[in-house]
């Protein structure tokens, strides 16, 4: 392989990578403004259970805000901070969706979660 060849595969894994990471952060961002927004609609005086909802809407949306932090910074973090992140994110998107699929009108918000659990896990596949 010549050095141009082995250049531009190096310049286009960049540029994958890049994109995977800026899809990811996208992803991140719409799940918190969907949580932030669930979160705000629950009654901070309601039953357990929608206390529940209501705190699992505010950790989601500053996991997934703190995510996007990460994954937005010029200087890439160590890979292995940046693979931690991911998976608590992804964890916690899951268990959030799985919180919001059990309150009427929350369907919007369970998919933004699953949508970012997934991005997360797309793009941590793409560090191993």
């Amino acid at each position: 392989m010549t050095s141009t060849t082995s250049s531009q595969q190096d310049q286009q894994e960049l540029f994958r990578f890049l994109e995977d990471r800026f899809v990811c952060a996208q992803a991140c961002t719409e799940c918190a403004r969907a949580c932030a927004l669930r979160a705000s609609l629950v009654d901070p005086d309601g039953t357990e259970n929608q206390e529940l909802v209501r705190r699992r809407g505010i950790m989601c949306a500053e996991v997934c805000d703190a995510t996007c932090r990460v994954l937005s910074e010029q200087n890439l973090v160590d890979e292995a901070a940046i693979r931690v992140q991911l998976e608590w994110c992804r964890q916690v998107c899951l268990e959030s969706a799985h919180a919001f699929d059990e309150q009427p009108g929350a369907e919007e918000s369970a998919r933004a979660c699953r949508a970012c659990a997934r991005a997360c896990g797309e793009f941590l596949d793409t560090l191993r």
